[in-house]
């Protein structure tokens, strides 16, 4: 029995676009619920989302017959976080707030086993081995984990062609909601010089051949995105979804107030 191949890096490397959608509501019945729909990808927020390891670990079983593909976005890149998110389950990682190359190049150590990382050998009782009925999995896993790397603050931009040159990091996530707050546009990612800075990112992160990603749920912009290169695009939440349904459901049958606005959100 050998380490399923990684899809979704497997994608990636080929440049083939993945569609995926943001899951933030900390719930093994609406992942399942949105695996089913047949995205690429979800991403499972542990960084803003309400989520621990046990609540990240009935996710990943709830999605596990579907095609959707599920990465794991940790609160910090922390080697010891790190190690649980891959040993529940997860091969695809997104770190948020990378801001050099020697960070990139922690975390790609993180990723992987002695000698040529540091993550703690406990494959025998994980998850992440089928509980130690995948023989080979201490010498197979490596090659199967994805990292991903989130760049969004104004010196990561800066450092983003050393970032995105790193040897390990599979793809580069350009943050817009941080991004737009870090240029001085605080709930603005669609401002026009947000824009210049994204599409100049995207630039330089293709050129290093690795794969751009970015989440954005104006449908123009996220084609636009498509359209510029980026492979790896959420076009959504599950938060999101709700509450425009619910919004919308309320307001077709309401006729002396309105439904609750919204601030508009990448989400």
């Amino acid at each position: 029995m050998s380490v399923p191949i990684n899809r979704f890096k497997q994608a990636l490397g080929e440049g083939r676009a993945q569609i995926g959608l943001w899951q933030a509501l900390a719930s093994p019945v609406t992942a399942e619920l949105c695996a089913g729909a047949g995205f690429d990808w979800l991403l499972l927020d542990g960084e803003h989302g309400p989520n621990d390891i046990p609540g990240l670990l009935a996710q990943l079983q709830a999605v596990a017959p579907f095609s959707a593909h599920p990465v794991g976005r940790l609160p910090v890149g922390d080697t010891r976080l790190i190690k649980q998110y891959l040993d529940i389950g997860f091969t695809t990682l997104l770190v948020p707030m990378v801001e050099t190359a020697e960070q990139a190049a922690e975390l790609v150590r993180a990723c992987r086993y002695p000698p040529d990382g540091v993550r703690g050998v406990g494959s025998g009782i994980v998850r992440a081995s089928a509980y130690n009925r995948t023989p080979n999995y201490l010498a197979e896993a490596d090659a199967q984990i994805s990292l991903l790397v989130q760049v969004e603050t104004l010196r990561g931009v800066e450092n983003l062609k050393s970032i995105a040159e790193t040897p390990g990091v599979d793809g580069v996530f350009i943050g817009p909601a941080d991004l737009s707050a870090a240029l001085g546009y605080r709930g603005q990612p669609t401002h026009p010089a947000v824009q210049t800075v994204i599409e100049d990112s995207a630039r330089i992160i293709i050129e290093a051949n690795k794969a751009a990603g970015i989440l954005m749920a104006d449908q123009t912009l996220a084609k636009r995105y498509l359209e510029l290169g980026f492979t790896f695009v959420a076009v959504g939440s599950d938060v999101g979804l709700l509450v425009k349904a619910t919004n919308d459901l309320l307001a077709a049958f309401t006729t002396a107030r309105t439904a609750a606005g919204t601030v508009p959100s990448v989400y």
